[in-house]
Protein backbone atom coordinates (compact mmCIF):
# COMPACT_ATOMS: atom_id res chain seq x y z
CA UNK A 1 0.00 0.00 0.00
CA UNK A 2 2.78 2.58 0.56
CA UNK A 3 4.54 1.70 -2.59
CA UNK A 4 1.42 2.61 -4.70
CA UNK A 5 0.05 5.30 -2.26
CA UNK A 6 4.20 6.91 -3.27
CA UNK A 7 3.50 6.18 -6.86
CA UNK A 8 -0.04 8.11 -6.97
CA UNK A 9 1.83 10.78 -5.32
CA UNK A 10 -0.69 10.59 -2.18
CA UNK A 11 0.00 10.16 1.52
CA UNK A 12 -1.21 6.56 2.92
CA UNK A 13 -3.86 7.92 4.82
CA UNK A 14 -5.29 9.08 2.10
CA UNK A 15 -5.22 5.79 0.07
CA UNK A 16 -6.54 4.03 3.23
CA UNK A 17 -9.71 6.45 3.17
CA UNK A 18 -10.91 5.36 0.32
CA UNK A 19 -9.44 1.64 0.26
CA UNK A 20 -9.92 0.14 3.83
CA UNK A 21 -7.33 -2.86 3.33
CA UNK A 22 -5.09 -4.37 0.31
CA UNK A 23 -7.78 -6.50 -0.88
CA UNK A 24 -10.27 -3.98 -1.42
CA UNK A 25 -8.15 -2.12 -3.46
CA UNK A 26 -7.21 -5.08 -5.11
CA UNK A 27 -10.87 -6.33 -6.10
CA UNK A 28 -11.71 -2.42 -7.70
CA UNK A 29 -8.11 -2.99 -9.56
CA UNK A 30 -9.47 -6.49 -11.07
CA UNK A 31 -12.50 -4.80 -11.27
CA UNK A 32 -11.84 -1.89 -13.47
CA UNK A 33 -9.29 -3.85 -15.24
CA UNK A 34 -11.41 -6.46 -16.18
CA UNK A 35 -14.56 -4.12 -17.19
CA UNK A 36 -11.93 -2.38 -19.81
CA UNK A 37 -10.98 -6.01 -21.18
CA UNK A 38 -14.35 -6.78 -21.48
CA UNK A 39 -15.78 -3.68 -23.11
CA UNK A 40 -12.88 -4.09 -25.39
CA UNK A 41 -13.71 -7.55 -26.61
CA UNK A 42 -17.01 -6.23 -26.49
CA UNK A 43 -16.59 -3.84 -29.40
CA UNK A 44 -14.85 -6.27 -31.44
CA UNK A 45 -17.78 -8.78 -30.81
CA UNK A 46 -19.75 -6.52 -32.20
CA UNK A 47 -18.61 -5.65 -35.69
CA UNK A 48 -19.56 -6.75 -38.88
CA UNK A 49 -18.94 -10.33 -40.04
CA UNK A 50 -20.27 -13.88 -39.60
CA UNK A 51 -20.42 -15.29 -35.93
CA UNK A 52 -17.32 -17.20 -36.32
CA UNK A 53 -15.40 -14.61 -37.78
CA UNK A 54 -16.17 -12.47 -35.11
CA UNK A 55 -15.80 -14.79 -32.18
CA UNK A 56 -12.22 -15.61 -33.60
CA UNK A 57 -11.40 -11.88 -33.45
CA UNK A 58 -13.03 -11.32 -29.80
CA UNK A 59 -11.25 -13.93 -28.75
CA UNK A 60 -8.38 -13.52 -30.49
CA UNK A 61 -8.33 -9.78 -29.35
CA UNK A 62 -8.46 -10.89 -25.68
CA UNK A 63 -5.71 -13.16 -26.45
CA UNK A 64 -3.22 -10.64 -27.60
CA UNK A 65 -4.06 -8.21 -25.35
CA UNK A 66 -3.06 -10.74 -22.76
CA UNK A 67 0.24 -11.25 -24.30
CA UNK A 68 0.93 -8.21 -24.61
CA UNK A 69 -0.43 -6.74 -21.01
CA UNK A 70 1.62 -10.46 -19.53
CA UNK A 71 2.13 -9.46 -15.91
CA UNK A 72 -1.53 -7.76 -15.66
CA UNK A 73 -3.37 -10.71 -17.29
CA UNK A 74 -1.51 -13.00 -15.32
CA UNK A 75 -2.42 -11.37 -12.33
CA UNK A 76 -6.00 -10.69 -13.47
CA UNK A 77 -6.14 -15.32 -14.11
CA UNK A 78 -3.62 -17.08 -12.67
CA UNK A 79 -2.10 -15.35 -9.36
CA UNK A 80 -2.99 -16.95 -5.88
CA UNK A 81 -5.44 -14.40 -4.31
CA UNK A 82 -7.73 -13.42 -1.40
CA UNK A 83 -11.23 -15.29 -1.68
CA UNK A 84 -13.05 -11.27 -2.44
CA UNK A 85 -10.31 -10.84 -4.99
CA UNK A 86 -11.34 -14.47 -6.79
CA UNK A 87 -15.16 -13.54 -6.71
CA UNK A 88 -14.07 -10.13 -8.79
CA UNK A 89 -12.05 -12.43 -11.06
CA UNK A 90 -15.16 -14.54 -11.61
CA UNK A 91 -17.03 -11.97 -12.28
CA UNK A 92 -14.72 -10.99 -14.86
CA UNK A 93 -15.27 -14.70 -16.67
CA UNK A 94 -19.18 -14.08 -16.64
CA UNK A 95 -18.77 -10.95 -18.28
CA UNK A 96 -15.99 -12.17 -20.88
CA UNK A 97 -18.80 -15.41 -21.63
CA UNK A 98 -21.94 -13.63 -22.31
CA UNK A 99 -20.16 -11.68 -24.72
CA UNK A 100 -18.92 -14.71 -26.37
CA UNK A 101 -22.28 -16.46 -25.33
CA UNK A 102 -24.09 -13.54 -27.84
CA UNK A 103 -22.26 -13.86 -30.51
CA UNK A 104 -22.87 -17.63 -30.54
CA UNK A 105 -26.59 -17.12 -30.14
CA UNK A 106 -26.51 -14.88 -32.79
CA UNK A 107 -24.75 -17.49 -35.34
CA UNK A 108 -27.63 -19.91 -34.02
CA UNK A 109 -30.14 -18.15 -35.26
CA UNK A 110 -28.48 -17.27 -38.78
CA UNK A 111 -27.70 -21.19 -38.75
CA UNK A 112 -24.21 -20.20 -39.02
CA UNK A 113 -23.54 -22.42 -35.63
CA UNK A 114 -25.39 -25.93 -34.82
CA UNK A 115 -28.04 -25.76 -31.94
CA UNK A 116 -25.88 -26.19 -28.70
CA UNK A 117 -25.95 -24.24 -25.14
CA UNK A 118 -24.45 -21.35 -26.14
CA UNK A 119 -23.79 -20.56 -22.35
CA UNK A 120 -21.71 -23.81 -22.16
CA UNK A 121 -19.74 -23.45 -25.32
CA UNK A 122 -18.91 -19.82 -24.26
CA UNK A 123 -18.06 -20.65 -21.05
CA UNK A 124 -15.76 -23.43 -22.19
CA UNK A 125 -14.35 -20.89 -25.05
CA UNK A 126 -13.29 -18.48 -21.69
CA UNK A 127 -11.86 -21.34 -19.62
CA UNK A 128 -9.55 -22.50 -23.03
CA UNK A 129 -8.52 -18.96 -22.90
CA UNK A 130 -8.07 -18.48 -19.40
CA UNK A 131 -6.20 -21.35 -18.93
CA UNK A 132 -4.53 -22.16 -22.02
CA UNK A 133 -2.65 -19.14 -21.70
CA UNK A 134 -1.81 -19.17 -18.17
CA UNK A 135 1.63 -20.49 -18.95
CA UNK A 136 2.74 -18.27 -21.90
CA UNK A 137 1.78 -15.68 -19.43
CA UNK A 138 3.90 -16.51 -16.56
CA UNK A 139 7.02 -14.27 -15.45
CA UNK A 140 8.81 -18.10 -16.21
CA UNK A 141 7.42 -17.96 -20.09
CA UNK A 142 9.65 -17.04 -22.78
CA UNK A 143 7.45 -14.42 -24.44
CA UNK A 144 8.46 -15.71 -27.85
CA UNK A 145 7.28 -19.43 -26.65
CA UNK A 146 3.60 -19.03 -26.64
CA UNK A 147 3.31 -17.30 -30.12
CA UNK A 148 1.33 -19.94 -31.68
CA UNK A 149 -0.54 -21.00 -28.68
CA UNK A 150 -3.30 -18.35 -28.89
CA UNK A 151 -4.11 -19.29 -32.57
CA UNK A 152 -4.21 -23.28 -31.57
CA UNK A 153 -6.78 -22.25 -28.64
CA UNK A 154 -8.92 -20.45 -30.92
CA UNK A 155 -8.92 -22.67 -33.56
CA UNK A 156 -9.86 -24.95 -30.99
CA UNK A 157 -12.75 -23.11 -29.67
CA UNK A 158 -14.13 -22.21 -32.81
CA UNK A 159 -14.39 -25.77 -34.40
CA UNK A 160 -16.08 -26.97 -31.26
CA UNK A 161 -18.84 -24.05 -31.43
CA UNK A 162 -18.80 -24.76 -35.25
CA UNK A 163 -19.16 -28.25 -35.17
CA UNK A 164 -16.88 -28.76 -37.95
CA UNK A 165 -13.37 -28.44 -39.17
CA UNK A 166 -12.36 -24.02 -38.78
CA UNK A 167 -9.15 -22.79 -38.83
CA UNK A 168 -7.74 -19.22 -37.45
CA UNK A 169 -7.33 -16.96 -38.88
CA UNK A 170 -9.26 -18.05 -41.90
CA UNK A 171 -7.74 -18.61 -45.12
CA UNK A 172 -8.62 -16.23 -47.79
Amino acid sequence: MGAIAEAAGIAIGTLYRYFPSKTELLVEVVRYTAQREVDVVAGVAMREGSACERLGDAAWTFASRALRGRRLAHALVAEPVEPEVEAARLAYHRALSRVFRTIIEQGMSKGEFPEQDAAASADCIVGCLFEGLVAPLSNQADPSSGSCQPTAIITFCLRGVAGRLLTFPPTP
